[in-house]
């Protein structure tokens, strides 16, 4: 945009094409639930203990849940919204999820401590960063290095790998447009494209094994190479 600019003006002739980036690869790193309920468990410091829980039931980003505070946490209707009405600037779209009950329990407890406003805190304050303080908790649980966006990452591989709906993931995620959350995350679902392969099934031939057929004439030849007969349906075990 400043060389078109500089051209646009005459302070160069004209702007040199430049070879944008292709887009980055899907990230694949993530977590196990054992995996997230260690890096908890880990964290020394209570207030990384605590944005591990939410950062996951949420699956918010860190800096919507750095920013949550007690008002937008409803244990009435068992709520949290994580957008934020005072910014006003542009930015990525954030939702309004609800509390797991594993979640609500490290909320409940954490409210009657609560020095500040922000869920999160350290000293009355509100957090700026916990890069550092979750790099720590995941050392301590022995864990590959864990960024804070692992824990998003990972709450939207498992409720993919369970089978939830892309659309649901997707308003979960705080995702405008479902093709993304499809394009990320699909590898991980169990049901994406399944209709499209059995499609492609072709028949099985009277002659042709079927996965779960051993003919007598392959139970010969295991017989043949290890030297000891293979237990039949006849035989007893």
């Amino acid at each position: 945009m400043v060389l078109k600019w500089a051209e646009k003006h005459k302070l160069i002739d004209a702007a040199p094409a430049i070879e944008r980036p292709g887009k980055p690869k899907p990230r694949d790193k993530y977590l196990t639930r054992d995996q997230v309920a260690a890096l908890q468990d880990a964290a020394q410091m209570p207030h990384v203990r605590l944005f591990v829980a939410v950062a996951y039931a949420t699956a918010g980003r860190a800096g919507a849940v750095l920013g949550l505070t007690w008002d937008r946490c409803d244990f009435k209707r068992g709520k949290i919204n994580l957008e934020d009405e005072t910014i006003l600037t542009p930015h990525k779209g954030r939702a309004v999820v609800p509390m797991t009950n594993t979640v609500r329990m490290e909320l409940d407890r954490a409210r009657r401590a609560a020095f500040s406003e922000y869920v999160i805190e350290w000293a009355g304050r509100r957090v700026a960063s916990v890069k550092k303080g979750v790099a720590a908790a995941a050392k301590n649980a022995g864990l590959p290095r864990v960024s804070p966006h692992m824990l998003r990452h990972s709450a939207a591989v498992h409720m993919a790998e369970a089978g939830v709906p892309f659309e649901e993931i997707a308003s979960y995620l705080g995702h405008t447009d479902v093709r993304l959350t499809r394009r990320i995350y699909a590898r991980f679902s169990p049901d994406a494209l399944r209709n499209a392969a059995a499609a492609l099934e072709l028949p099985v031939r009277d002659d042709q094994e079927t996965p779960t057929q051993i003919s007598p004439k392959s139970l010969s030849f295991m017989v043949g190479a290890t030297g000891i007969e293979p237990v039949t349906p006849t035989m007893s075990t």
